[in-house]
């Protein structure tokens, strides 16, 4: 049985219900989520060939910590970094280091700051110099099904409708949808309830209320949907070794459809563009 409560009285720790925000709850996630989306901005003249993943992992930690924000994956769980780089075949969590990017590299650069209490969670995916065109298209693929899911959030619908829209489009584009990981709810927590499934029925799932706030973030291969983790216990890649692509942004359920809280000041969220 699916509870619902008043965000401004819930324990800070995830208990599987799922918290409804007002107002205050918008306007932090607001102000954290345009942060995030303002440091993904500037990354995009930072993404160049020989640059290294961990130049772009500092580049995040000193903007953050200019800004009075701390990012939520340092020290997370074990995790020693301000940002996740995933590269070609890595689906999500690649963890910075010293190899430099390649031309022709595609990467999904994930940022969550946390400020004033609230967490603004957003990734993208960057060209390294020019792509292959199967990889441009990819990227496509891969921001329009996020589109559609964003489009599918209404109140009154279920979270299933979020995943079958995602599912549909990836599908008819001859890709695949990762099932491993998943969109989640956010706000005053970095992972709290529900789980945003990327595939399903729009039966399934919990009713979308207004005040939900949640992540949507599919990621789609060109290949088969299947990955595994490598042994450092973070990256996880495509078994096939396909290229695989994710974007997300962090949402909030509307009386009347939702608000994306980190959508791009310069209009750089999609693929294609650049600074």
């Amino acid at each position: 049985m699916v509870t619902y409560l008043d965000a401004d009285t819930a324990p800070l720790r995830n208990t599987g219900q799922i918290r409804l925000y007002g107002e205050d709850g918008f306007a932090g996630m607001r102000k954290a989520s345009q942060l995030t989306a303002r440091c993904l901005d500037e990354l995009v003249s930072i993404v160049q060939p020989g640059v290294t993943t961990a130049t772009i992992d500092r580049f995040v930690f000193e903007f953050g910590m200019d800004h009075g924000a701390l990012p939520a994956t340092l020290n997370y769980r074990g995790y020693t970094k301000s940002s996740c780089t995933s590269i070609n075949h890595v689906v999500c969590h690649g963890i910075p280091d010293q190899k430099p990017l390649r031309e022709g590299d595609i990467v999904n650069i994930d940022v969550t700051y946390i400020l004033d209490g609230w967490h603004g969670d957003s990734s993208r995916m960057y060209p390294v110099g020019k792509i292959k065109r199967a990889a441009e298209r990819l990227l496509e693929v891969t921001h329009e099904c996020l589109m559609r899911g964003i489009d599918a959030v209404k109140p009154g619908t279920r979270t299933g409708a979020i995943g079958a829209a995602i599912q549909t489009y990836a599908e008819a584009e001859r890709c695949s949808v990762v099932r491993d990981f998943c969109g989640h709810g956010l706000g005053l927590l970095f992972h709290d309830a529900p789980n945003i499934l990327h595939y399903g029925s729009p039966n399934e799932g919990v009713e979308m209320k207004p005040g939900m706030i949640f992540t949507i973030e599919p990621m789609i291969n060109l290949g088969r949907p299947h990955v595994k983790v490598l042994s450092d216990g973070w990256t996880a890649v495509t078994r096939d070794r396909s290229l695989s692509a994710q974007y997300e942004h962090s949402v909030g359920v509307t009386e009347n459809g939702c608000e994306v809280f980190t959508l791009s000041p310069g209009g750089l969220d999609r693929p294609g563009l650049a600074a």
